[in-house]
């Protein structure tokens, strides 16, 4: 295991050191000699236009001879409403083929003619997968070079309908390069236990798959010349693939024709670089901006928090400790601000059990998403391994657990000064709050889904599966922390708590519409950023600067500290002592501004998804990211003004 675990640490050292790219985690080079099969598979289909995704053989399209076999998915692929199967397009490696028949339907009934029509109004597009590489499509529109994955169903010109039933393909290529893994990483015990691929020695040439694009054509085929043809013959006229006219008008009644094509193409894309072309990265500038637009934000406000760190409080403090005991009980008549609420600052909150559970749920939201930011960040979860991002949030969200019930209990104990009544029962209700919203929330939107026949339904099996999880991994985990905060020492309050409350000086404002608008400002720090991670969720772009992201969230949690410092601050010189929900709210209140950014990304960018289902499936999930942001930044805010308040009582003497 130690041999193991060094090789490890050396592999990720080279990773590190090479200037050349390195291969993504959970890929890796397949050598392919010439003549050997390459078989395509298919996703689901697709659309931004309802975000439903559909099976590929919900539609009249060819059958493999094998009949249709399911690839083994993952945890996040089945969530993300990736079904991957088996398709009948096969290639051989390094052979053009051209005018290939692949099959001929039977006649259009009435609904195959009514289904296929309305997705190709609805805009779904056929995802097709070689080799781990989504197919690409390349168009130019205004002078620019667009990307786009997959290929439309069809195209609706006038009243007509047109399906792309001829595909003509390029498979980029690359020499398969022989790496002796034990020569680069020098020879020895460990040398070994590493695999060197084939050998030095072979003279079989193979290449490697760096690129797959599609390129669909709409061609008017003769049904009478295929009667006799069967799957992979040579189609007898050759075939014009022109993709800028469209030529096969869907009818009832009719059957279609399918055909492709395939060429080969050596490229210089080495098998390291081969998903650059998915994860050109636009708008480097725009994160750059985003960044300097938080550092500007947490500027402003750190100097507000310096100011009353430095000026206001140390002042204040001097002064008070400089008077002896007699000056201090005549000048208390005449003091002002935060030192009046000396008893009644650490007065319990209403609904303490509710704070702590949120305040414990926040924290393992929290920390799933930085440690899995961190890990996308490191390329651990590259879109190579499909499905990793989800399947590695749930488990560090489930893992986390125990932080959650430690935290919740420990300020339990705290809020009772030390009393380890009802830990059981918090510790529970945190290991299930924000798991029952969620999952109550997912089952509302997959009943829609399973009603539309949906492949994001997900399905029953897995649904058990989730639940199996929660309560077998994820709930007692979070009882084991609750039991670690139980045991802990709570921590001690500086000042005494006076049996009668002190009453609140009526305020010129409501302190609530205080706390409401200090979400703009954590708001500001990560709108540019959300635009992006919007159009990764809704528009299919793949989003692969987590770099920036994991600092955009650093950034993010400093500027919801500071937030929540200042106005926790203000409330207290105003003697308004009510301060725990407030400071969790001042930068939970973020969330109110990311939900109304999604109804204008709604409105404007998705121009309003067709039909109500699809617009209450992304009404909800996006409900369902606001409540999971609104527990992370609350809490943050919460703990930073809790720290703050603790410090600033405990620097002031009583007797």
């Amino acid at each position: 295991m130690g041999g193991n675990f060094g090789i490890w640490v050396l592999t990720i050292c080279l990773v590190f050191q090479s200037g050349h790219g390195f291969y993504l985690p959970g890929s890796y080079p397949l050598k392919h000699v010439v003549g050997n099969s390459l078989s395509v598979k298919v996703n689901s289909l697709t659309s931004i236009d309802t975000e439903m995704p559909f099976s590929y053989y919900s539609l009249p399209f060819c059958k493999p001879l094998e009949g249709v076999k399911d690839s083994a998915e993952n945890l996040g692929e089945l969530l993300m409403g990736d079904r991957i199967e088996n398709s009948p397009y096969k290639f051989k490696m390094y052979t053009n083929e051209s005018d290939i028949f692949l099959c001929q339907t039977g006649k259009l009934s009435s609904d195959d003619f009514k289904l296929l029509s309305k997705r190709i109004d609805e805009m779904y597009q056929v995802n097709l997968i070689l080799d781990n590489l989504p197919a690409i499509r390349y168009t130019i529109k205004e002078g620019f070079m667009l990307r786009w994955t997959g290929y439309p169903v069809g195209v609706k010109i006038q009243d007509a309908y047109y399906l792309f039933n001829h595909l003509k393909f390029k498979v980029l290529v690359h020499k398969y390069e022989e790496p002796d893994v034990a020569r680069v990483m020098g020879t020895g015990d460990g040398a070994e236990a590493i695999p060197t691929v084939g050998n030095k020695g072979s003279v079989v040439p193979g290449y490697m798959v760096v690129g797959f694009e599609v390129i669909p054509c709409s061609v008017k085929h003769d049904g009478n010349l295929v009667k006799n043809l069967k799957m992979y013959e040579k189609y007898p006229s050759p075939i014009k693939c022109e993709p800028t006219t469209v030529s096969m008008p869907i009818k009832e009644g009719e059957p279609i024709v399918f055909t492709y094509e395939v060429t080969f193409e050596e490229s210089d894309i080495k098998w390291p670089s081969r998903w650059d072309a998915y994860l050109k990265m636009e708008g480097a500038k725009v994160h750059w901006f985003s960044i300097l637009n938080s550092l500007m934000v947490i500027t402003f406000l750190a100097g507000i928090v310096l100011v009353i760190f430095l000026r206001t409080v140390r002042r204040d403090l001097t002064r008070y400790e400089e008077l002896d005991k007699e000056a201090q009980a005549m000048v208390n008549e005449e003091l002002s601000g935060w030192k009046l609420v000396v008893g009644d600052v650490f007065r319990a909150p209403s609904n303490p059990a509710l704070l702590c559970i949120m305040v414990g749920d926040g924290v393992q939201i929290l920390g799933m998403a930085i440690v899995t930011i961190l890990f996308a960040a490191l390329g651990f979860m590259s879109p190579a391994s499909r499905g990793t991002l989800i399947t590695g949030m749930l488990f560090f969200y489930m893992i986390l657990g125990i932080a959650a019930g430690y935290v919740a209990v420990r300020l339990w104990r705290t809020i009772g000064f030390g009393d380890h009544k009802g830990w059981v029962s918090v510790a529970w209700k945190a290991a299930c709050f924000f798991p029952g919203i969620a999952f109550s929330i997912l089952t509302i939107l997959n009943f829609l889904l399973w009603g539309s026949r949906s492949t994001g339904a997900i399905p029953f099996s897995l649904f058990v599966i989730l639940l199996l999880l929660w309560f077998c991994i994820s709930v007692p985990l979070t009882l084991i922390g609750g039991y670690f905060g139980a045991k802990a020492p709570h921590i001690e309050y500086p000042v005494r708590t006076n049996q009668i409350p002190r009453e609140i000086p009526a305020q010129k404002y409501p302190s609530w519409l205080l706390v409401l608008g200090a979400g703009t400002l954590p708001f500001g720090t990560l709108f540019i950023e959300l635009f992006f991670i919007m159009s990764s969720i809704w528009m299919g772009r793949v989003y692969y600067v987590f770099g920036f992201l994991f600092i955009v969230l650093i950034l993010l949690v400093v500027v919801c500290a500071e937030v929540s410092l200042v106005l926790t601050y203000m409330h207290l010189c105003v003697e308004d002592w009510k301060w725990w929900w407030k400071s969790f709210f001042a930068s939970g209140s973020v969330t109110i501004y990311i939900f109304l950014y999604s109804v204008n990304y709604l409105i404007f960018d998705l121009k309003s998804l067709s039909g109500p289902v699809s617009a209450t499936l992304y009404l909800g999930y996006s409900l369902f990211m606001v409540l999971a942001i609104m527990f992370a930044t609350g809490t943050v805010g919460f703990l930073s003004s809790f720290w703050f308040v603790h410090y600033l009582f405990s620097s002031v003497k009583l007797d």
